[in-house]
């Protein structure tokens, strides 16, 4: 059988020097597991700009729809401040999840024992966290029609977003949702506005509709999206599973994500239908941007790429061992006391690079075998 093909967009700022950890985590894979992967790698964001006028050229999204899964790095940076909207880096990452239909986005929020000081919150309401959010991420208020900045003709000006759902866009990520905790503890809380919202009502009586007709044997709760705000710094391990809408998720995902500590430890994943092979259309990316003020330093943190990449081998590989065994070696280097930049509090001693890192965990797979 051919080998599972994989597009990597390492982008711009630290994007290429976590991404290429994680092409030596490959690369051991590869080696030590036998698992391996045709790489490919082109560019994306401003990266892309420099040399294609666009921040994603028409020959990359034709790759990155014909792979089994895209690895992406980060976008944008100050250089690029002054483009024209319409070029922005962003805009490259915003058509991958656009044309490649990734509906729904994974977010993660663990908290490593060893790093459960790091959060602003108590340590025994954050030690031990896992929890999944997952975000409608290709319809709601960020896509919807008319939108828009507008003279009232009486010298003032509006702005318009339009929150728009359909109920198979509902269906399908609530879809997701289900699968995932039947994977994990088997709970779902969707969260939205229904109080206030007419699409709020609509979100809450099809994810109904999905559980009491397809997934019965997952327990399902419904809460007020606000609420889930407070719940979420309150005692967020009472949860399992989220899933809400596209604004919402992109909130409470990055409320979730602090509640961890660090920005440099999330990964994340973009999931769509089903190709012919039967792997999701994916692209996988860490949660942390571009970081123009380390970049070349050597001070990146590149555990979130990599655990990007144990999500792929979990989500589109099927090698759900394979991903526990690297996660675990994270888990391991980090009980070890290794420690980036930014993971360092006052007076843990000197911090390692970002290759350094890298070399850690390489060592920690190798004595997993």
């Amino acid at each position: 059988m051919a080998n599972p093909t994989l597009l990597i967009l390492p982008g711009d700022g630290i994007g290429p020097e976590v991404m290429s950890e994680v092409t030596r985590v490959i690369d051991w894979f590869g080696a030590k597991r036998g698992l391996k992967f045709d790489v490919s790698e082109d560019l994306v964001g401003g990266a892309a700009y420099d040399t294609h006028g666009v921040p994603l050229a028409d020959a990359t999204m034709d790759k990155a729809q014909a792979v089994d899964a895209v690895l992406l790095g980060a976008v944008g940076g100050p250089k690029y401040d002054d483009l024209d909207f319409s070029v922005k880096p962003e805009r490259g990452l915003l058509r991958l999840r656009k044309e490649m239909d990734l509906f729904a986005n994974l977010r993660p929020a663990q908290c490593f024992d060893a790093l459960a000081d790091f959060s602003s919150l108590k340590k025994d309401v954050v030690a031990g966290l896992d929890i999944m959010i997952v975000r409608e991420l290709t319809s709601g208020v960020y896509f919807g029609e008319p939108r828009g900045i507008f003279d009232d003709n009486e010298g003032g000006r509006f702005g318009v977003n339009t929150q728009r759902y359909t109920t198979e866009e509902i269906r399908r990520v609530a879809r997701a949702a289900f699968e995932l905790a039947r994977r994990r503890g088997n709970k779902v809380c969707s969260m939205e506005k229904a109080n206030v919202m007419e699409s709020g009502i609509l979100w809450r009586e099809e994810v109904t509709w999905v559980h009491e007709n397809e997934y019965q044997d997952v327990e399902l709760s419904h809460m007020y999206a606000d609420n889930g705000a407070m719940q979420l710094v309150r005692w967020p391990k009472q949860f399992d599973v989220i899933v809400t809408d596209n604004l919402f998720g992109d909130v409470l995902s990055d409320c979730a994500a602090m509640l961890t500590g660090s920005l440099g430890m999330l990964p994340s994943a973009s999931l769509g239908a089903p190709m012919e092979s039967g792997r999701p259309k994916a692209l996988y990316e860490p949660v942390h941007g571009s970081a123009p003020d380390i970049t070349g330093q050597g001070k990146a943190n590149p555990i979130a790429c990599i655990l990007s990449f144990a999500m792929a081998l979990r989500y589109s590989f099927d090698q759900g061992d394979e991903a526990t065994r690297l996660e675990k070696a994270v888990e391991q280097v980090l009980a070890d006391g290794v420690r980036t930049a930014d993971l360092m509090q006052k007076g843990d001693g000197k911090p390692v690079s970002t290759t350094q890192m890298g070399d850690a965990i390489l060592a920690a797979l190798d004595a997993t075998i």
